[in-house]
């Protein structure tokens, strides 16, 4: 057994877990943050995508106490107490989601993406290759992230 202290979400952690817990289950059967999802465990489908230390990873391919120390976000963080985040309003709007399996990982690597810049549509594509969404044929998505960044770009300085 291992002790391990990271943030999840802005709240301190402390636990003690096996060596060989993988992030996505502590995150699941520890914390009961249940938005993070796993689908094949291989880092191929994007469904674990969690944000460490600001970088979007593959929760499955990570053991928990390779978090230790860090500041992990998931899916549950992007909104606030009542209110959905920017983004999320905007695969709301879009239709960006349907069957929501593939949503968490993706609205986390979409988060990760808007916060280092302003992406173009190709760049958006790009990120959307390392996610299975096997409902929405992905113009949705492409569309509400597209959407999210250009009303990001509109809030005038000192407004975000």
């Amino acid at each position: 057994m291992m002790e391990l202290a990271l943030t999840v979400n802005g709240r301190a952690v402390r636990e003690v877990v096996e060596p060989r817990l993988l992030l996505t289950d502590f995150l699941r059967y520890r914390l009961g943050l249940t938005g993070t999802h796993v689908g094949c465990e291989h880092g191929v489908c994007g469904a674990c995508t969690v944000r460490v230390d600001g970088v979007a990873v593959r929760g499955c391919c990570l053991l928990a106490v390779q978090a230790d120390g860090c500041a992990v976000e998931t899916v549950e963080s992007l909104a606030g107490t009542m209110r959905l985040s920017p983004l999320q309003e905007s695969f709301k709007r879009h239709h960006a989601l349907q069957c929501g399996f593939c949503t968490p990982g993706i609205l986390i690597a979409a988060h990760d993406l808007l916060s280092r810049g302003t992406p173009t549509r190709a760049e958006i594509v790009d990120m959307l290759s390392g996610h299975l969404c096997r409902c929405t044929g992905y113009a949705p998505i492409v569309d509400a992230i597209e959407d999210a960044r250009d009303a990001v770009s509109r809030v005038p300085e000192g407004g975000r």
